[in-house]
């Protein structure tokens, strides 16, 4: 049996990605802000009959957490399959250039970034252990300088300095991790989960959580010749995928 564990789970499209791997048979280390909330996700998904699911409680945004968060997992498995960095936020209003605060861009990327380097590096070591580690970094189309500088994008006008600018870093800290691990197993990826409707975007986005999971989970179990060091939005290319950063 592989090893999950999925950040910001409990609702949304992360519990859809943890629903998804444990109907694939994975044993999902379901991550979870506020436990009780966390809780509650795992009381729906063992209603449906999946019990190799058990929440973590994980604040990617606090050290003593995320800490606390690999001593637990490490206690039940010397070994992590696949990591799968979900938590984000939006950043609030206003998102322009001009008036957004700095307040707002703190927190964006103490979550977008700084916590996805935070949860790697405290649960590198369990990854490195596998035959065939996976990460995954939810990104968003959004984060692509090339297309948003590009005014035949569709989502062009779309415009957020705080979201946006956090999904570009997070973008580029993907580029340098699987740069680093080029010569191993290990596959890492960003990739967009299309404009889903969830109440991150007030259940505006066209797409459903269901085909969001199979976006991410699909870059989740690549075999070893899948690629590397990729970014992905099948919403933005449904031939393969592969978008320019």
């Amino acid at each position: 049996m592989k090893f999950a564990l999925v950040t910001g789970a409990n609702k949304s499209i992360g519990f859809e990605v943890v629903q998804q791997l444990a109907q694939k048979g994975m044993y999902v280390y379901l991550g979870s802000r506020n436990v009780e909330n966390g809780i509650e996700a795992i009381g729906k998904l063992k209603a449906k009959g999946l019990s190799n699911v058990e929440v973590i409680q994980l604040d990617i945004t606090d050290d003593e957490s995320v800490i606390k968060a690999r001593k637990e997992i490490g206690t039940k498995t010397t070994v992590l399959d696949i990591l799968i960095n979900n938590a984000g936020i939006f950043g609030g209003y206003p998102q322009t250039a001009l008036d957004a605060t700095i307040d707002q861009f703190k927190a964006a990327y103490d979550t977008n970034v700084y916590g996805v380097v935070r949860v790697t590096q405290a649960f590198i070591d369990l990854l490195k252990k596998s035959s065939e580690p996976r990460i995954v970094n939810v990104s968003s189309s959004q984060g692509s300088i090339t297309l948003h500088s590009d005014p035949t994008y569709k989502y062009y006008d779309y415009k957020g300095a705080v979201y946006l600018s956090s999904k570009s870093a997070l973008n580029m800290y993907t580029v340098v991790l699987a740069y680093e691990f080029r010569n191993t197993n290990f596959k890492i990826n960003s990739v967009c989960p299309g404009y889903t409707k969830t109440d991150f975007n007030g259940h505006r986005g066209p797409g459903t959580v269901e085909d969001a999971g199979k976006r991410i989970i699909k870059y989740a179990l690549i075999d070893n010749d899948g690629p590397t060091g990729k970014y992905f939005s099948e919403e933005n290319n449904p031939e393969t995928g592969e978008i320019p950063w």
